[in-house]
């Protein structure tokens, strides 16, 4: 079936935003200004980077009333209910969302300080490991089986993550990206795609039921996020650490002060900082949006796009050389996020006679949302984030 002008668009939408806002983050980090004491430093502010990031979350919110209160000038409440972005429960308690929040927080802010040490495109392809952690949790956790297709998949995406760790440690050391400071940003990444997999869990097994508008949720977890992650700054600011994590004056973990500084110093920065804003805002809408309107494999596939649109990006840019392993490990990361979906690769092998079918699957089919949890990692319906 042919897509329509409005689902190219979102699919568009979703590429571009969401290549964007690595993108622009990454940049940010890339860059030098003047900070509070006359020094042109790099700009190394991750946790201030990821309370933006609930900022533009937390935007959802607005956009989900903006929405509501159309449709129902237009229709009333039946057609709040009919469409995709403000149906379902508005009467629920916000405090379910306070634990995936915490989760969101924790591995956001982690993965920002490992982009700061890393590449953007090890970053992008790095969070495929979610997939991994995910399928392990929820056997734990769920109580569900994972069949032999899910196990090759698992085992490919291994072997893809193995790879381009492996092609990382073989660029060359510069002043930019010390090989040390590379491995340990990357082991942070996977770290938190840790963190990551228990907020799928948690959101799957406590939060689907409440039905609770998909805007509405991002929303949700944004402001507690931003809010808490607000206050942890205060505490951070007496924390001192080395200069791997910081380049504040008195290498504080984070120094938001100084961080408004070098914002106010360089117009470049600040454009960087509001690009990270606006455009998780809008990749939260066009992801959301590409599940409901078209389905979460889709989704996948598109995401999949916006990691190749990244490496080639930071390639063009002179962000990082070229090193052939990573993209072969690329290649055997999608193939098996791709068998352990069960999308593409195994139902073309099943059309074709060269593979027999499932009887043995462990579980019923997934609906969109299930799909798109094991799909996506943090890009679900209930937190899209980063």
């Amino acid at each position: 079936m042919a897509w329509t002008s409005y689902q190219l668009f979102l699919a568009g939408l979703m590429v571009v935003t969401g290549s964007l806002n690595t993108l622009s983050t990454k940049w940010a980090d890339q860059l030098k200004s003047i900070n509070s004491v006359g020094e042109l430093v790099h700009f190394n502010h991750p946790f201030l980077q990821a309370t933006s990031m609930f900022v533009g979350e937390f935007s959802c919110m607005y956009a989900f009333f903006m929405f509501y209160f159309i449709f129902k000038h237009k229709g009333g409440e039946e057609r709040v209910q009919a469409s995709t972005l403000t149906g379902g429960n508005r009467q629920f308690n916000p405090l379910i969302f306070l634990p995936p929040a915490m989760c969101d927080m924790i591995a956001t802010s982690t993965m920002y300080v490992g982009l700061n040490l890393t590449y953007a495109s090890s970053f992008q392809m790095l969070r495929g490991s979610v997939i991994v952690f995910t399928g392990l949790l929820s056997m734990f956790c769920l109580g569900r089986k994972l069949n032999a297709r899910q196990w090759a998949g698992i085992v490919f995406v291994i072997i893809g993550l193995a790879i381009v760790g492996v092609s990382d440690f073989l660029l060359p050391s510069d002043e930019e990206y010390d090989t040390s400071n590379v491995i340990l940003g990357d082991a942070l990444i996977i770290a938190a795609q840790v963190v990551v997999a228990c907020q799928m869990v948690i959101e799957e097994r406590f939060v689907s039921s409440a039905n609770v508008p998909p805007l509405m949720a991002v929303g949700c977890e944004g402001l507690f996020g931003f809010v808490v992650l607000s206050i942890l700054l205060f505490p951070m600011y007496h924390i001192h650490v080395n200069s791997t994590f910081s380049s504040s004056p008195e290498y504080r973990l984070e120094d938001a002060l100084d961080a408004f500084y070098q914002l106010g110093n360089n117009w470049q920065l600040s454009l960087a900082f509001s690009g990270t804003i606006i455009s998780i805002a809008f990749f939260n809408f066009a992801g959301i949006s590409v599940t409901k309107e078209i389905n979460a494999t889709t989704r996948m596939v598109l995401d999949s796009v916006r990691t190749l649109v990244i490496y080639l990006v930071s390639l063009a840019l002179g962000w990082q050389d070229f090193q052939y392993l990573q993209p072969i490990g690329f290649v055997i990361l999608l193939i098996g996020m791709s068998v352990y979906n069960d999308v593409i690769i195994t139902p073309f092998m099943r059309e074709r006679g060269w593979i027999a079918a499932d009887p043995e699957e462990s579980e019923p089919p997934k609906d969109d949302s299930q799909e798109d949890l094991a799909a996506s990692g943090p890009d679900d319906d209930a937190a899209v984030s980063t």
